[in-house]
């Protein structure tokens, strides 16, 4: 029927008037599809999808280039755009100051070096001190025979025995004198040598014949000897002089004893002193003063270890001793020491880490090379502490000292942190708008660094980079 779909055998389908110029017609033939107008397509087909497809990706185009320009504050109204955050980093002002530059080495505090004492007696050794003790003048050191060897101060070394010295021989008295020759004889006769009267003939002295040499009793009168005089005793002793004399009498007297001058000569009233002293002791009262009794030092002294046994012999390796004050002894480098002046002050870290107020006393004159010849020679520097108080109880261990090496004054300076490396070399500074100044480098200390520039003034701001 015209306008109707019909089914066929095959499941396909007819159609009438209007159907798809493809498909078959009423007796199954195939038609030509008419052409349709140019320009216009079918819809649901291809060519409209695609066109489609190409306006929308137009629009995207579109819409993300306003985006862009809406960013970028090209467009839209003319607003204004966020500015751009300013830079990190903190300004500080260029100070004119006094820059110090310290430096730490380790040194070691103690006692110092141990010394032997000059003991000079002889004998075996009966008493000993401990290590550690202190001995102050008037103390005794140890014994030798059970006799005491004291300590006294001074400088000049006991070199001899203090007392009175014997008095030059005097001629003796009581003595005949010498014969006279010739005597007292007859006129004439002055061959007789032993002073009797006779004949020249009679050396006897006596009155005889030629041939008695005997010399019998003559007719001549002999001349008899003078009486002898009674002994004289004696002389006193003499004093004994010397700067050695001055040095013990000023010892002796700082003991509490007295009636003498202290001075060059030991004399009578010395000796009566030494004999209250030696009784004092507990030692025969000679009143003199044997090369081993006494031993000098310059002041009160730590004894260390003794260098033998009770039962050996003296001598004057028997004991060691150094001074009571503890020190510093710093090996500073022999190349490096030039800030070792005598005096100066420095400060002493102590192993807590308190600081202590220290001062050089002596630099050392002889260099010593590390062991294993590693690094430069060394020199030792003593530094005393006044404060001895302020160490504690603490007697040697390791501890640092902090010397002043530089200073200078009234220089222009700015926190290390602020230095900038410029691309044409050196370093500058970066002032607070963004320029950058050359400047010139000095001395590094406690943060701190010396520049010096043209451009550089005192309250410049400058900035710190991060």
């Amino acid at each position: 029927m015209s306008g109707m779909f019909t089914d066929r055998d095959d499941g396909s389908t007819a159609g009438g008037p209007g159907q798809d110029p493809a498909a078959g017609g009423e007796n199954g033939e195939v038609r030509e599809a008419e052409p349709l107008p140019e320009g216009t397509a079918p819809a649901g087909t291809p060519g409209r999808r695609r066109h489609r497809t190409v306006l929308v990706a137009a629009a995207f185009v579109v819409v993300t280039a306003v985006a862009v320009v809406g960013a970028l504050g090209l467009g839209g109204g003319g607003a204004e755009g966020p500015e751009a955050p300013p830079r990190a980093g903190a300004t500080v002002a260029v100070t004119r100051t006094t820059l110090v530059e310290r430096t730490k080495v380790e040194g070691t505090l103690g006692y110092g070096t141990e010394t032997p004492l000059p003991v000079k007696a002889t004998g075996t050794v009966t008493w000993l001190p401990e290590a550690g003790a202190t001995a102050e003048r008037g103390d005794t050191l140890l014994r030798v025979d059970d006799r005491p060897v004291v300590l006294l101060y001074g400088t000049l070394p006991m070199y001899r025995e203090l007392g009175l010295t014997a008095a030059a021989t005097a001629p003796e008295t009581g003595a005949s004198p010498p014969p006279t020759p010739g005597g007292t004889g007859d006129e004439g006769s002055t061959s007789d040598p032993r002073g009797g009267t006779g004949s020249a003939s009679n050396p006897g002295g006596g009155t005889g014949s030629a041939s008695d040499p005997g010399g019998g009793t003559g007719s001549g009168k002999g001349t008899a000897p003078p009486p002898a005089t009674p002994t004289q005793p004696p002389p006193p002793p003499q004093p004994l002089r010397g700067m050695d004399v001055l040095q013990f009498e000023s010892n002796l007297a700082a003991l509490g004893y007295g009636g003498f001058t202290v001075d060059e000569k030991f004399t009578s009233a010395t000796e009566r002193a030494v004999k209250d002293w030696q009784k004092a002791l507990g030692v025969p009262r000679t009143g003199r003063i044997g090369l081993g009794d006494i031993v000098y030092a310059s002041g009160r002294v730590r004894l260390g270890q003794a260098g033998v046994r009770l039962g050996s012999a003296a001598g004057e390796d028997v004991l060691t001793y150094t001074g009571t004050t503890r020190k510093v002894v710093v090996n500073a480098s022999a190349l490096e020491a030039s800030w070792a002046v005598r005096g100066a002050g420095v400060t002493v870290g102590l192993p807590d880490g308190t600081p202590v107020k220290g001062e050089v006393a002596a630099i050392g004159r002889q260099a010593t090379a590390p062991e294993g010849d590693s690094g430069p020679p060394t020199v030792p520097i003593t530094i005393t502490v006044p404060d001895q108080r302020a160490l504690g109880r603490l007697e040697s261990g390791p501890v640092s000292v902090e010397y002043v090496g530089r200073e200078r004054e009234n220089v222009l300076a700015v926190p290390v942190a602020a230095l900038v490396a410029l691309a044409e070399g050196g370093h500058g500074l970066e002032t607070e708008d963004g320029r950058f100044v050359a400047a010139r480098t000095g001395l590094f200390a406690d943060g701190l660094v010396e520049v010096s520039g043209p451009k550089l003034r005192e309250g410049l701001k400058v900035r710190i980079p991060q």
